[in-house]
């Protein structure tokens, strides 16, 4: 009995170690990057890609009409080599975080100049370009996402992509 007693007592050690460190390495958010070239024009977008889980996202976990980073942890990282248009706006060549003020059906994206923001610290002040874009509904996207589903010659559209909201942004090279 005296030797069951110290070896349960390492069984369940060894048991709560594992598990605690199983559950460190998974992590809710999966962090994620896409490079596109549009014309001779680099961009790139680092983000972390927060998952739905069955829960009402816009209106609900995420409000309207109020500032919110399209990703979790870190802020998402957009960044050109070279001077664009979003949306027909100049947004020049650099390194920005992408925050957005979400809307039934328009939606507010911003370029900040401050890059490495945690993602619930919204750098007032610091913005480079804001844009006014509809959003589209469309099929369920579980874990969200940003992708390039349009691309000819000098023109892309970005598209922002969470449980059925699509919001796209037209870019355009110089």
């Amino acid at each position: 009995m005296k030797k069951l007693l110290p070896l349960s007592f390492l069984l369940c050690m060894l048991c709560f170690t594992e598990n605690h460190v199983f559950a460190q390495k998974i992590k809710k958010s999966q962090k994620s990057s896409l490079s596109q070239t549009i014309a001779k024009t680099e961009i790139s977008i680092t983000y972390f890609r927060p998952v739905a889980r069955g829960r009402a996202l816009f209106g609900e976990l995420v409000d309207y009409d109020k500032v919110w980073q399209p990703g979790a942890n870190d802020a998402t990282v957009f960044e050109i080599d070279k001077d664009i248009e979003v949306e027909g706006n100049l947004l020049k060549a650099g390194k920005y975080s992408l925050w957005s003020i979400p809307g039934e059906k328009k939606w507010t994206f911003i370029f900040s100049n401050k890059w490495d923001a945690w993602h619930t610290k919204y750098p007032k002040g610091d913005d480079a370009l804001r844009v006014e874009v509809e959003s589209l509904q469309g099929m369920h996207m579980e874990t969200l996402a940003y992708y390039f589903p349009y691309i000819e010659g000098k023109e892309g559209t970005l598209h922002f992509h969470w449980g059925e909201t699509i919001v796209p942004l037209g870019i355009k090279t110089k």
